[in-house]
């Protein structure tokens, strides 16, 4: 899986493709590779690493066909090398294949294939679909678009499919399970890519797939259909996000300037939610009537980052509405046989709208009765369309693989729901509700007060930046931030970091503790602080060295720090969203140290679209 694109018209396929590989890299990936056709012929090129040693490997090259598409690979079967790497071919050549997703029956099939003659050249899945393609088109002499709606009815699994031919040099034909996939038209050009960025220099508007659909792209426009043959509607979104969205604006890497772009991403998630008499507004979510009243359960289910902003999530909706909220991992929620009805509220939270483990957990909550609501950052994503109601966090596109600014659009889209459902359900008082949307006012404010002291936290990651561990620690909010805050950490320096319960500490974990280990302390609210100081003290006199998050002015929490950094007081269930960012800055600068690039780690993909 990662990024697709494809291109047909009367320029060049290779360059559109190339610009919009580079503009997908943001997924994270092993290996790229283009297939395009010219002269009756499909050419393929591919190479293992990034998209620098594929575009050493064209250099001089001719490849002036119409027709191509193109892959960034980030592996799920076969390693990362050449030969695995897509776009591939069946056994003549001539059909050339991208695949997202995974083919779980592919082992299945590939010993059909065999049996019948047919010749593999990788260990992937992907191959499998080009030579059922070949085979269907050497029986029937049909047309590719016929041969791809015939192999989908064999396929088991999630993907999105992009296939030429060499005998339909103006023809692109894609297929989507699952996979997101969006196709394009402009200017006597056909566009095919797996995320917006890819398309966004050629059209603003895009045509999203759905589930079970066909497309046939040509320059002189796009067909759809469904897996039966019958034609659909082509229904277009109109995306907002302009190109310099999608470039670093001066910043050293995405990942910093997404981090100093966490005001303006409150801001817009914010906009229009809270009104002057300090009501809020959810005016895109429609509630079936008698669903708000009947509510006795809230179950969030989240991968990765999006599952520490539901546990941050978690204690504002108890607190503000008093209704118990469980908090599942996508990946093991179906599994445990879990207890809905109509009378749950799950909330999927995915910023990419597409992660596969967050779909199929909330398309199981659905038929389970539930009532699902999704927050993702993209409109026209996946996880929108199997939502009963979706409330959407404006951060724009990120591309920094690690998550920071759609984390701090998440937990506010969260507590505006928060506060919404205490608001409907009268569980909050009138004075309590404006006090908080007040605190939530002030949050872009303070958040540039925070990125303000970036060099103390430069200072900091230049201290521990050769540390093989470090701890981090809190108590109740506070230990959800040192589990994103240590995540952080692991993503992007690859040093070992764990989050843990400062009350936990005394149950294992401190047997870690030995001189010189680093361990970032959380120090939120005044309800625990007295207990999170003593923790403090209890790895300090191991010979731990305390780096210390805590608000501004808290003598206690210096006198305790050997590096300190201080946020503005605020709410305490809302400075979860303050402490962060000091960790978000924390990590960058670690990995800046190293050498390494935060925008892109080792074997981490943006959007997970396989299970």
């Amino acid at each position: 899986m990662c990024g697709i694109v494809g291109y047909v018209g009367s320029g060049q396929a290779l360059p559109v493709l190339l610009d919009g590989m580079a503009r997908l890299e943001y997924r994270g990936y092993d290996s790229a590779g283009v297939a395009v056709v010219s002269d009756n012929s499909v050419t393929v090129v591919r190479k293992a690493g990034h998209l620098e040693a594929l575009t050493k490997e064209l250099a001089g090259m001719e490849l002036p066909g119409t027709t191509g598409i193109g892959h960034t690979r980030w592996a799920t079967h076969g390693a990362p090398t050449d030969g695995n790497a897509h776009p591939h071919c069946d056994c003549s050549e001539s059909i050339a294949i991208v695949h997202n997703g995974i083919i779980e029956n592919h082992d299945v099939l590939r010993a059909k294939l065999v049996r019948e003659g047919h010749s593999f050249s990788s260990e992937t899945d992907t191959e499998v679909v080009a030579h059922l393609i070949e085979s269907i088109i050497d029986e029937e002499s049909c047309l590719l678009i016929v041969a791809v709606t015939k192999v989908v009815q064999v396929l088991e699994g999630a993907y999105a499919l992009v296939c030429i031919r060499a005998e339909e040099p103006g023809c692109i034909v894609v297929a989507r399970q699952v996979s997101p996939l969006i196709v394009g038209a402009a200017d006597g050009m056909g566009l095919v890519a797996s995320g917006i960025p890819a398309l966004l220099v050629y059209t603003r508007d895009i045509v999203p797939l759905e589930d079970n659909q066909i497309g046939e792209i040509r320059a002189e426009g796009i067909r759809l259909f469904d897996f039966q043959g019958n034609e659909a509607p082509v229904s277009t979104v109109r995306v907002e996000w302009n190109l310099e969205a999608a470039e670093k604006g001066g910043y050293e890497d995405f990942m910093l300037k997404e981090i100093f772009e966490q005001p303006q991403a409150l801001r817009d998630t914010m906009r229009g939610h809270f009104d002057r008499q300090g009501r809020v507004k959810l005016d895109d979510v429609n509630w079936k009537p008698g669903v708000l009243e009947r509510i006795d359960k809230i179950v969030v289910v989240a991968c990765g980052t999006s599952y520490h902003s539901g546990m941050m999530a978690k204690h504002s909706i108890e607190h503000w509405t008093r209704i118990p909220v469980e908090l599942d991992l996508a990946s093991e929620f179906r599994y445990r046989d879990p207890v809905l009805d109509d009378r749950s509220l799950v909330i999927g939270i995915a910023q990419s709208g597409e992660t596969a483990d967050t779909l199929a957990a909330i398309r199981f909550a659905r038929e389970m009765g539930a009532t699902v609501i999704a927050v993702t950052n993209v409109v026209g994503s996946s996880i929108t369309r199997d939502a009963a109601a979706v409330i959407f966090t404006h951060a724009g596109p990120e591309i920094g693989v690690a998550a920071t600014k759609t984390f701090l659009a998440q937990l506010v889209a969260l507590n505006t729901l928060a506060l919404y459902l205490a608001q409907e359900r009268g569980s909050m008082s009138r004075d309590k509700m404006i006090e908080t949307i007040t605190a939530m006012n002030a949050l872009p404010k303070q958040v540039e007060e925070v990125l303000a002291i970036r060099g103390d936290v430069r200072r900091a990651a230049k201290r521990y930046a050769d540390a093989t561990d470090v701890l981090f620690i809190g108590r109740g909010v506070g230990m959800t931030v040192a589990m994103e805050g240590a995540l952080k950490l692991k993503e992007i320096s690859y040093i070992h970091a764990e989050g843990y319960a400062a009350g936990e500490l005394k149950h294992g974990a401190i047997a870690l503790i030995e001189p010189g280990v680093p361990v970032v302390a959380i120090v939120t609210g005044q309800k625990l602080y007295d207990k999170m100081l003593a923790n403090v003290e209890e790895v300090r006199a191991r010979g731990a060295e305390t780096i210390m998050v805590a608000p501004r002015g808290d003598e206690r929490a210096r006198a305790l720090a050997n590096e300190l950094f201080e946020v503005p007081p605020t709410k305490p269930l809302l400075t979860p969203i303050l402490d962060t960012v000091t960790l978000q800055l924390f990590a960058y600068f670690v990995a800046k140290e190293k050498g390494l690039s935060p925008d892109k780690p080792r074997n981490l993909a943006k959007s997970v679209t396989v299970e």
